[in-house]
């Protein structure tokens, strides 16, 4: 058996690189069930990643998020570039599958070579990510695509999770429609790289970048009256407008997005590179440990013990150090 799954990734991992679209594909469709092949194979490309650049794309529901995508490719392959999106879509309570499918919206651009689009279910994993969208990241990174952009769910409250995996967060808000107060409610606001006011045509679009403007004033933390000092802001993102619909404002967000891919080759800490590094290994971590304590070995400790938690005869913290013990000597 794992034989045959490093057999299998190799025949697929060597497609992919040799631009076998349709490998590709099914090399994605292995990490996003989480099939041994795949792992195999991340194993293999891992090492020519982390060339490409990648974006995370989020914001609230209907700020555009999709048309500034398709827009984007547009002008990422009128520069000569080439670009993979990763869009993913709330999950089917049905099939698990991914419902909106932005492979159906960005259709202009299936027979592209420089383009491929991919929609991720969510599958009901927090933070507007699918659980593999970081793996898929590093097939299309390897794959030799310039830029890859990932485009989350869209929930508006719980997609913070997307700085963890980019090297430039773009969060995008929609004139009027109060998105500013939602962005600051789910934190959008403070991993955001690149603020965009799409739908730039809209009335009211230049107030709410100007609104924008002033809140991500960067300064030095202030202390209330009860003595706390605030949390000093580590960066002030600028903010663009755009209308994607049409293109307006499209091109200066690119250019927005090199400076900052460049300044960030640069100066960007080690300190960062080793957030997102760790961010992605306790992942894995966390997800081997749950796979481990629901292996039919250890499955009936694992349940007697929630069940003591829950009738309040063994607190959390102990019942989690047993399990840890278990699957350390599992």
């Amino acid at each position: 058996m794992v034989a045959d799954a490093a057999s299998r990734a190799a025949e697929l991992s060597d497609a992919a690189l040799a631009g076998d679209r349709l490998a590709l594909a099914r090399l994605l469709t292995a990490v996003e069930n989480g099939t041994p092949t795949a792992e195999a194979a991340l194993r293999r490309l891992y090492p020519t990643a982390g060339r490409a650049h990648l974006v995370g794309i989020t914001g609230p529901p209907g700020s555009g998020k999709s048309t500034l995508v398709a827009a984007l490719i547009a002008e990422v392959r009128a520069a000569g570039r080439t670009v993979a999106v990763i869009a993913v879509d709330p999950s089917s309570p049905i099939t698990g599958g991914a419902l909106l499918g932005d492979r159906v919206r960005m259709q202009a651009y299936a027979s592209d070579d420089g383009v491929f689009i991919r929609s991720m279910a969510s599958r009901g994993h927090a933070g507007g990510l699918a659980s593999t969208s970081t793996a898929a990241a590093a097939v299309l990174d390897a794959a030799g695509f310039d830029l890859v952009l990932v485009e989350t769910v869209g929930t508006g409250q719980s997609e913070v999770e997307v700085a963890a995996m980019a090297d430039t967060t773009v969060v995008l808000e929609s004139p009027e429609m109060g998105d500013e107060v939602q962005a600051i409610k789910a934190g959008l606001l403070e991993v955001a790289d690149l603020v965009v006011v799409n739908k730039g045509d809209k009335p009211g679009a230049q107030r709410t970048a100007a609104q924008l403007r002033a809140m991500l004033v960067a300064g030095a933390p202030r202390t209330d009256r009860d003595g706390v000092s605030e949390r000093p802001r580590p960066k002030r993102p600028d903010v663009l407008i755009t209308t994607a619909a049409s293109g307006a404002g499209v091109p200066e967000l690119l250019a927005a997005l090199d400076r900052h891919r460049a300044a960030g080759r640069v100066g960007e800490s080690s300190a960062a590179r080793l957030a997102r590094a760790e961010s992605q290994v306790f992942a894995i971590v966390a997800q081997r440990l749950r796979t481990r304590l629901g292996d039919p070995s250890h499955a009936a400790e694992t349940k007697a013990l929630v069940g003591e938690v829950a009738a309040h005869r063994l607190d959390p913290y102990s019942a989690a150090d047993r399990l840890l013990d278990e699957a350390e000597r599992g």
